[in-house]
């Protein structure tokens, strides 16, 4: 958290900071896209294990098979490192947004820091998942024009937060002024900008 405050600019002004809604967090780390896939593949493999070791001949097949099978079960060991190390990334996980850009930090290992200028975005999107709805949160994504929408290369998401539609509102205004202010430089960007309507000022 401090780590990432450091990110921001001395001529900053925040005007909201907070961490995703924990049990929709640990929700949606359990029960991810990647959960029927590793059903399927821990069920096939140990249903192919017990039949092996059932054999007349699985003591000599020992060998081979566990060391086989520890590899072949990565899917699944993949899967539940995901699941046991989300209290870890909800830890290290914290937004911030100024009158500049938006923060984002995460990571389990290492931690990730991720900034997105106002000047850099052009569309802001309010998307509510499953466990969103159930838990009463949101997710606000800011991206560039070439990479609208939640799964874009250049975009960064507030996750999961309960005030999803006040911070979708400051996210949306900041970006208008912002953008606006930056594509249309009216007065050659004045001390308060003259130009588009806005009232942003600096």
């Amino acid at each position: 958290m401090n780590d990432l405050k450091n990110l921001v600019g001395a001529n900053e002004t925040v005007y909201y900071e907070g961490k995703p809604d924990k049990k929709c967090f640990i929700f949606e780390s359990i029960f991810n896209k990647m959960l029927p896939f590793a059903l399927v593949w821990a069920i096939f493999d140990f249903s192919f294990i017990r039949t092996a070791f059932s054999a007349s001949n699985a003591g000599e097949m020992t060998l081979f098979m566990v060391p086989f099978f520890a590899l072949h079960l990565m899917p699944v060991w993949i899967y539940l490192a995901g699941v046991i190390t989300s209290l870890i990334r909800y830890k290290n996980t914290y937004f911030i947004v100024t009158d500049r850009a938006i923060y984002v930090s995460g990571g389990v290992l290492s931690k990730t820091f991720k900034t997105k200028p106002f000047a850099e975005m052009s569309h802001i999107d309010l998307h509510r998942g499953v466990f969103d709805q159930l838990f009463g949160v949101g997710d606000v994504i800011a991206s560039s024009a070439q990479f609208s929408g939640k799964t874009g290369n250049e975009s960064i998401e507030i996750s999961s937060i309960s005030n999803y539609s006040e911070v979708f509102g400051l996210v949306k205004k900041l970006q208008t002024d912002v953008f606006s202010d930056t594509m249309f430089p009216n007065d050659m960007r004045p001390p308060e900008n003259h130009g588009y309507n806005t009232k942003y000022k600096g």
